[in-house]
This record gives C-alpha cells, structure tokens and sequence, in this order.
C-alpha cells in the first residue's frame, strides 16, 4: 500500500499551532506531508511571527497530487489569505470533486465558504467565526471541538489541534495507528 499523502497549505499568518500539531501527528503516523507556501517556497511568517520553511511552493506541490487530505490551518490573517487565493480554490475543487478528504481548522473553514466548498454540511470553526461561517446559510453548524461530516473535517482553534490531527491519522491510516501515535504524547484523556 502506497503511504498516505497531506497537502498543507501554508500562508503568511498562519496560526503556527495548528499548522505545526497536524504536521507533525501526520509525520508520526507515517503520513507524508508536504507542506505547501502559498505564495511560493519563500519561509512564511505566522501569526506569531513563528517562521516557517515550506516543503514546496503550492504551484509545484499541486502538480504532485492528488493527496489523500488538504489541511488548511487556521490564523489570521492566514485563513483571509487561502480564502482569497484562486490557486486554493482549484486544489480544493480537485480534492471536493474526487471527495477526496478537506481538514480546516479554527479560521480555515472560512476558506471553505468562500471557495464554495462542503456546502449543506455540518462544520464547526473558530467561535469569533461562527457569524462569518453561518453567512449565507451555507451550512449547519457544531459547537464540537472536531466535526466530521463526510470528506470534511473542521475544528475549532489551537487547543484542539492534537483532536484535529488525530481525527485525520484516524480517517487515512486507522484507528489502531491513530492510538498508537496519541500514546507517546501524553495527552489528557
């Protein structure tokens, strides 16, 4: 069995958490990512001002697809960043269209509403964008810390990153892999 692939799209102000756990928990489960700049392979700033290498321009990582999931990380003004890129826009259309897996996490889903993306869903974002997310009664809305409805999968901020990711692990490689790799990271149960 091939590995499993992850497209992460990186732009400048990016929430570094949620673009560093997903990476990271996908990478220890066997997962190659490849993390992908928006606006080329030049270190991207995050929100915090975390500098950040990418693997691979989006233009040459989207020519290596198709990916099992397209993550779209958080932050502001990251999310604003993928939500105003075209070249975001036809990597998630190609992924939709194969329903191939979306993941976007606390500002991220809003990409997803701009884009047209996972329209009549369940989703759950950030709550500072709960209001922005429910524009246009696109979708329904979860107060979950991770919501999976079909090939999408949505969370809520920085503190639910690890679920985020492991939610991911899960849907690609398994349960058992997924257990396997949370063990090791202590995390509260």
């Amino acid at each position: 069995m091939a590995a499993k692939r992850a497209l992460v799209i990186l732009a400048k102000g990016a929430e570094e958490m949620e673009t560093v756990i997903p990476v990271d928990i996908m990478r220890r489960a066997g997962i190659a990512v490849t993390v992908a700049g928006l606006t080329g392979k030049e270190p991207v700033q995050c929100s915090r001002n975390v500098v950040i290498c990418p693997d691979a321009s989006l233009e040459d990582a989207s020519k290596q697809g198709p990916y099992d999931v397209v993550l779209l990380p958080g932050g502001m003004p990251g999310a604003q960043n993928l939500a105003e890129s075209a070249a975001v826009k036809e990597v998630l259309k190609d992924q939709d269209g194969r329903s191939g897996l979306i993941a976007a996490i606390c500002a991220g889903p809003t990409a997803l509403l701009a884009h047209g993306i996972g329209y009549g869903s369940t989703v759950t974002t950030h709550p500072a964008m709960k209001d922005k997310m429910m524009t246009g009664d696109h979708y329904k809305y979860s107060e979950a810390r991770v919501q999976k409805d079909g090939h999408y999968i949505t969370s809520r901020g920085p503190g639910t990153s690890f679920e985020f990711a492991l939610t991911i692990v899960e849907e690609l490689m398994g349960a058992e892999v997924a257990a396997q790799v949370k063990a090791p990271l202590m995390m509260k149960d």
